[in-house]
Order: C-alpha cells, then structure tokens, then sequence
C-alpha cells in the first residue's frame, strides 16, 4: 500500500528488563535490529503462524523503539493495515488486491528482500518502519510545529503519506472544508485515541482547504501550498520513551497491580497530581490471551510502594512542583504544547526567579518566530558565542526585548513584574481600556503603567494583594507559566 525506498536506519540502543514471570523482557546492551529484536521478544519464527498478541506488541514496539519512532502509531497502521496479522487463516501470508505484504502491507519492491516481506513478520514490521521513517525525513511535505518526533501528532503528514498523499487522504473536503475523517491519518490516529486512550490534539489542528491543491476526480499526488504549521495546543507524546529514574504522573487516578498484567491484583492507586519514580524497563501483559497494546512500567511511589502502571495515562512529571499547586495546569498546559522546559527532565525549578533569556525562549516559542536571518542585536554583553545568541537576536529583531538603556540585555538578570507587564504587552496587545489598575505601587505615566493596566484589565494578573502590584519583584518560572498561559487563551 506504500511504496517502497531502501534507506540507511541508525540503530539505537535501548535498555531492557529482566524476564518477569512470563513477561517479555529486553536486554540492556543489544544494539536492536530485525533479528535482535524477535530475539529480544522471544519470538521463534513458525512459518504460516501468526505470534500470539503480546509477542506482535513487543516486536511493534521494540522495532518503533529501535528507529526512534512512537509504537503507538507503528501499531495503529499495523492494525489499520492487517489487524497485526502476517498471514491468512490458511496460513498463507497476507497479501492484498494492490499488492501490499504482510502486517505492513508494504508494497512489492526489489528493494526489500520479497520473500522475508511475505513470510518474516520481524523484517516486515522494521521495513515498515523504515518507510514511516523515510516520509518523516521527507522535505515536501507540511512539518507540524518543530517536528518533534516524540510528539504523536507531528507525524500527521508522515502517516499520510505512508499510505499515500492522494486526494482521498485530503485533511479536509475540498468543496466544503469539513474535516475528512475517512483520510487514512485521520483513521489511524482515531485507532490510537480508541485502543489506548490518548486524549490527541488532531481534531484541534485546523487544516484550510486552500492549503491543498488537487482534484479530487484525479489521482495525481496533493500539491501542499503550505509547507509549515504551527498549533498552540496540547500535544502528546510517546509513552514508550520514560527511562529507568524518570518522574511521572498520571492523567486520571490509576491502578498500580502488583505484576505487569491488567489481571493482577490493584495493590495502590496513583492519583492525578501525585509523582511517581520509574524503577526499570518496561514489561508486556504477562497472561496469556489478555490483548493489551500498551505496556506496563515498573514504579515507586511517595510512600514506598512498588508496583505496575499501564502506560496509557501516564505523562511527564516534575516532581518539584507542589500538588494542588495553581501553576500545576498551566505548567503542564505549557508542556504539552512544547512551549516550556524543565531544568532538567524531573525538575522544573520551581520558585526559582525566571531569567530574562529563558523569557526569550518561552515567548519565541509561543509566537513561533524564527531566528533565520536575524542581524546582530548589538548588545555588549551578547556576542555570537553567548548562548542563545540566535534566539537573543531574533527576540530583539522583533521588538519585543529592548535592552536596559545601557546597551545591554543582561541575559542571565531575573525578570521583574514590570518587565513582564511590558513584554506580554508587546506580544499579546491586550485590549485597550477606561478601566484604571488599583495599584498604589504604580506611578500613573511610568513607562510600565500602560502595560499594567492592560494586562490588568485582561485578568492576565490581578497583582499581590492590598492592591499592589509589586513592580520590582522577581519573577518566578511558574507564576511566569501562568502568565503566558492566560496570554494566550486570551489570543485564541
């Protein structure tokens, strides 16, 4: 159903775990590849016979891992494409009318060796992904945002094209704009939300029917008339990539059991806010029969417990923020939209004062704007070997930072409230208004009290209490995360 171009794949190494019980385990120090992985999973070759359920998850998602590729989405199309089977009921292997192959349904080329594609599931499943890999690395085609590729929705137009960006995989309908739910991306996506729970953004990402040329009656390739797009949503990421000492969390309260199995005993629950630690590599189902498509990650919670969670409804966690805490949503918020980082993977650095240059990088990322072409800013304390120089220079190119009347834009100094005010003005332009700020801390006329006064009015903040807005107090990282937040729901 795709056609086929060999290319190099570099392999990474992935950790694994040792076998629990039945569970399918992985080796820590084997660099993966078609036959390391069946290995990996276990998997003994029956030629005519279709592994049992778990085995084709675990050769899906180590062959994923393998190519730093979602598993989620290599299982959709392979459920899409085969319903994750390699040969027929006769035990023949599954070959379509328009010659697709396998559990892959790839089509017929000399590139790949035919007979491994009809009778190997393993070399089916990673040429497979090669392909999926090949349209990701494709330059003709829409990037979503900064092409993530542990973010599930920016693989949208690959996906497409795995299957074939012909007319009927069309985002929308050209004649009236509605959203084309029978394109082929837009099943195989709808496949992850209803097998695994994923709550996706695709639904979010508006597609114009201008953005793509083609007739629909003709079955010439689309023209895309866009060549970039950037959402201010909520994404998803993978979640097969946590590591052995990563912070995690939950999306709704969930069970912890005590093996790897949806059968086994719930022993704790793991609470939305609450922080977990992943203690080791991930496990399959371990009972037999049980169709399962995620996976399983051993953790430890607050209070010492050990025990499995599914993967579905887990997501990153900083473990510094405090639960209940006001900035837990929008820091969050701002997270899954790849607007805001962590210090490290674990720690977002809370209560820590926001420094003037992460403020750069937080508002370009929000206004996507580029650092191509930028001339230099002409600070003195900013040359091209500062870092985020490009991302210095592009900030003040725009407008929005101006230094400090000094010929400096002391990237390291923390932000002020003041210059917070000033800086959200500039990018956001709230609305002007009658409406005067009751700060006393405010000079009427100082050159932040216009901004203020917007940002007032906006609800953007409603300053510190007995009506001050403290000008000179210290920005921290996550009252900034609020800010931005409401900034932008006050744009959309």
């Amino acid at each position: 159903m795709c056609q086929i171009k060999k290319m190099k794949v570099v392999l990474k190494t992935i950790a694994g775990m040792a076998l629990l019980g039945s569970a399918i385990g992985m080796n820590p120090n084997h660099v993966l590849g078609q036959e390391s992985v069946a290995d990996q999973c276990n998997y003994t070759p029956v030629n005519g016979e279709n592994p049992d359920y778990q085995t084709i998850n675990c050769l899906l998602t180590e062959t994923a891992i393998a190519h730093d590729t979602p598993p989620e989405i290599v299982k959709s199309i392979a459920e899409k494409e085969s319903g994750w089977k390699q040969f027929d009921e006769n035990g023949d292997p599954l070959l379509s009318s328009d010659g697709g192959i396998g559990i892959m349904q790839l089509t017929n080329q000399s590139s790949f060796d035919q007979e491994k594609l009809k009778n190997n599931i393993a070399y089916n499943i990673d040429a497979g992904v090669e392909v999926l890999n090949d349209k990701f690395n494709r330059n003709d085609l829409p990037v979503i945002n900064n092409g993530e590729r542990s973010v599930i929705e920016h693989w949208y137009f690959s996906v497409m094209a795995y299957n074939g960006t012909k007319p009927v995989n069309s985002p929308v309908k050209k004649d009236s704009g509605e959203r084309n739910h029978e394109a082929y991306q837009e099943l195989v996506f709808n496949k992850i939300h209803n097998t695994l729970g994923y709550r996706l953004g695709v639904e979010e990402m508006k597609f114009d029917s201008g953005d793509f040329e083609y007739d629909p009656d003709s079955s010439k390739s689309i023209v895309f008339k866009k060549d970039h797009y950037h959402f201010l949503i909520p994404f998803t990421k993978s979640k097969h990539f946590y590591e052995q000492g990563q912070s995690i969390g939950a999306v709704t309260d969930m069970k912890v059991r005590e093996r790897p199995s949806t059968s086994s005993s719930q022993i704790a629950q793991l609470r939305v806010g609450e922080v977990a630690e992943i203690t080791g590599f991930h496990a399959y189902e371990e009972v037999d029969g049980k169709s399962n498509p995620f996976v399983f990650y051993p953790v430890t919670l607050n209070d010492g417990t050990k025990g499995y969670v599914a993967s579905s409804y887990l997501r990153n966690k900083f473990k510094d923020v405090p639960r209940g805490h006001y900035s837990v949503q929008p820091i969050e918020y701002l997270y899954d939209m790849n607007l805001l980082k962590g210090k490290s993977e674990d720690l977002f650095g809370f209560g820590e004062g926001l420094s003037r240059v992460h403020t750069a990088l937080f508002l370009l990322r929000a206004q996507n704007i580029s650092t191509e072409n930028r001339p230099d800013p002409g600070f003195d304390d900013v040359n091209k070997d500062t870092k985020y120089y490009e991302e210095i220079a592009a900030i003040a190119d725009e407008g929005i930072f101006v230094g400090d009347g000094k010929n400096r834009f002391n990237p390291n100094q923390t932000l002020t409230r003041k210059e917070m005010a000033v800086l959200l003005q500039r990018v956001y332009n709230f609305d002007d208004t009658s409406e005067d700020h009751p700060f006393t801390d405010v000079s009427e006329g100082i050159w932040y009290d216009e901004a203020v006064k917007r940002i007032y009015a906006a609800d953007i903040t409603k300053g510190v209490g007995n009506n001050k807005f403290a000008p000179d107090e210290v920005v921290t990282r996550e009252q900034f995360a609020a800010f931005l937040t409401r900034s932008i729901d006050y744009r959309k």
